[in-house]
């Protein structure tokens, strides 16, 4: 059976900035304190999940282009809303930076990323987007409860046409 490309790394690049572009949106909705403190059912208060986002996007964009998959677990959750917000936007800038880096043909190539998930690249990449949807679905459930209404999840800022 023939193999067809059905995107190209550029599309899934625009994909996955617009999902951070909607992320960091509902990062900026919180109020600071329940960012830190507000939690539902025993799930995590959102800051813990924006990290958890970081500590994924900033060494797995560094580990696709290198190969050497570093663990960010000790990095400490910033104390503000503004330095949360800040650290999103470096790794988006590091992102940028090392996409166009990504050599042809790595999406294939089969790796452990982290040292534990053996899968080819593209596949961990969308296990990043798809951990990043999933948590950001908390971040809504969260707003709603405190009577916020969360930014619309279909207005993604991405290039390309995709939505």
């Amino acid at each position: 059976m023939k193999q067809h490309n059905v995107i190209s790394s550029e599309m899934l690049y625009s994909h996955w900035q617009g999902h951070r572009s909607l992320t960091r949106r509902v990062i900026e909705a919180f109020p600071e304190k329940d960012l830190y403190q507000f939690s539902i059912g025993g799930m995590r208060p959102f800051s813990e999940l924006a990290m958890e986002m970081i500590k994924i996007a900033l060494p797995g964009i560094e580990g696709i282009v290198s190969g050497k998959w570093e663990d960010m677990e000790s990095m400490p959750t910033p104390e503000t809303k503004k330095e949360i917000l800040e650290l999103w936007d470096k790794v988006t800038e590091r992102i940028d930076a090392l996409w166009p880096q990504i050599p042809d043909g790595r999406f294939e190539v089969v790796e452990a990323a982290f040292g534990l998930y053996e899968y080819p690249i593209y596949a961990s990449l969308l296990y990043f987007i798809d951990n990043e949807i999933h948590h950001r679905g908390q971040g809504y459930v969260y707003l709603r409860a405190l009577g916020l209404t969360p930014p619309p999840f279909w207005e993604r800022e991405e290039q390309g046409g995709l939505m």
